[in-house]
């Protein structure tokens, strides 16, 4: 049943969950949301976009560079991802009076990276285009819940470690290509992860970023090259429609959104206490990905650490304020993504080796616990070591290549693992 008080913690009413969930009524007004505003929703809201800001940003920043994209097309993608999904976090999490934290797909940012050496970026925005009227389609249906028990996550998770494991071997090579700049990095990150009291005021990321900011200017390395401007000025660009871009990357970015993300996003959520909008937070990634398509930036997702920091503290009722600010937070770094792509090029190149690294440490060792740690451990080996060895027949990436021979072989050689997850989820005992 649906509360009006707006004090006490709203359920969704209306439809059954299998399809488009309807938002808490009524909605909160200016004196609800001065009465549930407070230092903690604003810190963690603060906290969550300094993370999406530093780390996150500096694996686009690799994968761009490495991908030939210019300083135009990088700040266009930027604007992107953060004005336009900062404004539909804003948007959600007030209707649904919850912290519904919308990003970009960072696996699926990986995967493109993999493609552009063979693959043009109009080719690439036309199979974003197309990953995100898959996903539309897969929300107006309901399918969603379908698709996510469809596909066995150790597999998935076992194609994301492959995908990630670059940036690990990236943050390591870092130390032997500039030492005096990934040993303090590390250091300091390192140092506010172990001092869990100091690390809550300071995340150990952006801790890492201001070491490698004061190392680069002790060095005098800062080379800031032209002078783009401060606002964003967001390029639109026209798809090119390839049937190899599509069956290269549509269904990993889809995977990516569906059940990587969006998956570790509605986890983190219920545990919280909160019952997040499944189907229709599927249908607004798919709408989102279509303008974010047209000004270069990689599909929309419903992010997971961002809303686990959202989540971290505070009255489960109070914490969509956090989600608020988070969005209001990100539009602002969308309209100066000029000034934020600069800033990162102006750095030497193992400033973002090692910042991108750092945040993909954790993802990647998820990754590996939830591919390795449970069933389909042989389909889940296979998966990662065909992503991880970078083949590309028919020039499709590795990445979807893993995919495919994991699933196979799961299918041929796990068949009890498949019975038993079955049994699982009925909540029967697995014989």
């Amino acid at each position: 049943m649906t509360t009006t008080d707006g004090d006490a913690t709203a359920t969704p009413a209306g439809p059954p969950p299998h399809r488009f969930e309807r938002p808490p009524r009524p909605l909160s007004d200016l004196r609800t949301l001065r009465r549930h505003s407070g230092g903690a929703y604003l810190t963690n809201g603060l906290v969550g976009m300094v993370f999406a800001a530093t780390g996150p940003i500096a694996v686009i920043m690799s994968v761009g560079v490495s991908g030939g994209l210019s300083t135009a097309q990088l700040s266009s993608w930027i604007f992107g991802i953060f004005f336009l999904n900062g404004l539909l976090t804003l948007l959600a999490s007030w209707l649904y009076r919850q912290p519904l934290a919308f990003f970009w797909t960072i696996p699926g940012t990986v995967v493109v990276g993999g493609s552009l050496g063979h693959l043009t970026w109009p080719e690439v925005l036309g199979a974003f285009v197309v990953t995100a009227a898959l996903i539309l389609v897969v929300g107006l249906t309901g399918w969603v819940r379908r698709v996510m028990s469809a596909l066995p996550m150790p597999i998935v998770m076992a194609m994301v470690a492959g995908v990630f494991l670059q940036f690990g071997l990236d943050l390591v090579d870092a130390f032997g290509v500039d030492p005096g700049l990934a040993v303090p990095m590390v250091a300091v990150f390192l140092l506010l992860s172990v001092m869990t009291g100091l690390g809550k005021r300071i995340p150990p990321i952006l801790g890492a970023l201001l070491a490698g900011v004061a190392a680069v200017a002790l060095s005098g390395r800062f080379d800031p090259a032209g002078d783009a401007g401060w606002l964003a000025q967001p390029m639109l660009q026209p798809p090119q429609w390839s049937w190899q871009a599509i069956l290269e990357l549509v269904v990993p970015l889809a995977i990516t959104v569906l059940v990587v993300q969006n998956g570790q996003g509605i986890a983190v959520l219920k545990q919280a206490g909160h019952e997040p909008p499944v189907n229709v937070a599927t249908v607004a990634c798919g709408l989102w990905s279509l303008p974010a398509a047209a000004v270069g930036a990689v599909s929309t997702c419903l992010t997971g650490p961002t809303n686990a920091l959202l989540t971290a503290s505070g009255q489960r009722h109070r914490h969509y304020i956090a989600g608020m600010v988070c969005g209001g937070l990100a539009m602002l770094v969308g309209l100066l993504a000029p000034a934020f792509v600069q800033l990162m090029l102006a750095t030497p190149e193992a400033f973002i080796a090692v910042l991108g690294g750092l945040a993909m440490l954790r993802a990647l060792q998820g990754a590996f616990v939830s591919a390795f740690g449970g069933r389909f451990t042989l389909g889940a080996l296979v998966a990662f070591v065909v992503t991880v060895s970078d083949v590309d027949p028919l020039n499709i990436s590795a990445a979807f290549w893993g995919l495919v021979a994991g699933l196979a072989v799961s299918g041929l050689m796990e068949r009890a693992d498949f019975t038993a997850e079955r049994a699982s989820r009925a909540g029967e005992p697995a014989g």
